[in-house]
């Protein structure tokens, strides 16, 4: 018989806005922070971790391999290998995924897998003609080669190149893709509004009842030592007609994303322990969900940016013999507003299934009572790298609560992604 291959348990950090109280705490940092509160909370030897596997965006030059200075202060042993994955916003999927493929194969029967990535530290740097003469500052042996060295810049060279979250090969940005594909499908700006004061509601109440509290570990930071134990980018109660006062984001013509409806900058790191169904039993570790099967997919970047999840949720659908309405948990990815409610209607587009997804009938409605019931991207935050393991973790977690059997996970991502993942709650 086929070993199961589970889900112990997740932990995260808490989300911050970028620039707030995590703008000094470098991202292998709040790595390190998530990997130390799943140790403490699941218990798990350090020794018995195999391998940590971790995804990130931003990454940094002193620390090409996240992974491992993460694990390495975190208390995980020199001996465990480590290494870093990257998929825009789905990275800690990709890393999760990859830790799948290791246990799997048998190279490993725990691991650590998930993400970190911090919006505030974002590197910044000089256009190329600038790089190229600063390189040749190493070769300076004279005062005389440096004052003309000195000399040779132009007040304009000084000018940083400041990163632009676009498509390298659209030069468009996500917030205009998703502009273009809310019109193109006709979702209205109400009905994004509402999504997201649901979104931030649910994120509040949940917070209310305890739920994130079972995710989230409460951290210290330097030089204050205060204690942070929540989530930062929560704004509960926001009236409807207050969010449809904002002025759009992106296209400021015609578009209707705004900054409530659209995720933030966010600072974190989330991570999970996987393992065999066989080790968790040798090591007295009572799994949470099964992992059952997932997808990625890549689709047309000029005009399906961000309908991976329709394609992704389609594809692993097959892959199971399920269907929508077999799935009692969704966990979706929230963009934007506008991109978890286009994804939603595509699925139960006769036109959009047939033409696209080669489908003879629609996949099916979405339950929007099943998704998200605790908030998401919008309201929680999105460290882009960390996001995919906070999904799986919050899909396990509502399993149980809400005594559930299937959960799907997905999410969108740069470079016209989508990522799918089914779970089951585990029961022994």
């Amino acid at each position: 018989m086929k070993d199961k291959i589970v889900l112990v348990d997740g932990c995260r950090t808490p989300f911050l806005r970028s620039e707030t109280e995590f703008l000094n705490t470098m991202t292998y940092e709040l790595g390190q922070l998530a990997i130390k509160g799943l140790v403490s909370k699941t218990g798990i030897d350090p020794n018995e971790v195999d391998s940590v596997v971790m995804g990130c965006v931003i990454h940094t030059l002193k620390t090409s391999n996240m992974a491992r200075e993460s694990a390495l202060t975190a208390g995980i042993p020199n001996k465990t290998p480590c290494h870093t994955v990257t998929q825009a916003c789905i990275s800690a999927n990709r890393a999760i995924v990859a830790a799948i493929g290791e246990i799997a194969t048998g190279q490993a029967q725990v691991v650590i897998a998930g993400g970190a990535d911090s919006a505030s530290e974002t590197p910044i740097g000089y256009k190329k003609h600038m790089r190229t003469k600063l390189m040749k500052g190493n070769k300076i042996r004279s005062t005389a080669d440096m004052i003309k060295f000195v000399l040779g810049f132009k007040l304009k060279d000084f000018l940083p190149e400041i990163p632009a979250i676009t498509e390298f090969t659209t030069k468009k940005t996500m917030g205009q893709d998703c502009d273009i594909m809310v019109a193109k499908h006709n979702v209205s700006r109400e009905d994004q509004d509402i999504f997201a004061k649901r979104s931030h509601d649910n994120a509040e109440k949940a917070w209310e009842d305890g739920h994130h509290q079972k995710e989230v570990v409460p951290v210290e930071i330097e030089p204050d030592f205060k204690m942070i134990k929540k989530d930062n980018g929560i704004r509960s109660g926001t009236p409807i007609e207050k969010l449809a006062k904002l002025k759009p984001a992106f296209d400021k013509k015609h578009g209707t994303l705004t900054a409530a409806n659209s995720s933030f900058l966010t600072d974190g790191s989330a991570v999970c322990l996987l393992m065999t169904e066989s080790r968790a039993k040798e090591l007295g570790l009572t799994p949470k969900a099964e992992i059952i099967d997932y997808c990625f997919t890549g689709q047309r970047l000029e005009d399906e940016l961000l309908l991976g999840p329709a394609y992704a949720m389609s594809k692993v659908l097959d892959q199971t013999n399920l269907s929508l309405n077999d799935i009692d948990v969704f966990e979706i990815h929230e963009a934007f507003a506008g991109q978890v409610l286009t994804n939603i209607k595509c699925l139960a587009d006769d036109e959009f299934c047939k033409v696209e997804l080669q489908k003879e009938k629609p996949v099916g409605e979405i339950d929007i009572n099943k998704v998200n019931k605790w908030g998401g991207s919008l309201s929680i935050g999105h460290p882009f790298g960390a996001t995919g393991a906070r999904l799986l973790t919050t899909a396990a977690n509502r399993l149980i609560e809400e005594n559930g059997q299937y959960a799907m996970l997905s999410a969108c991502a740069a470079g016209a992604h989508g990522h799918a993942m089914i779970i089951k709650k585990y029961e022994g």
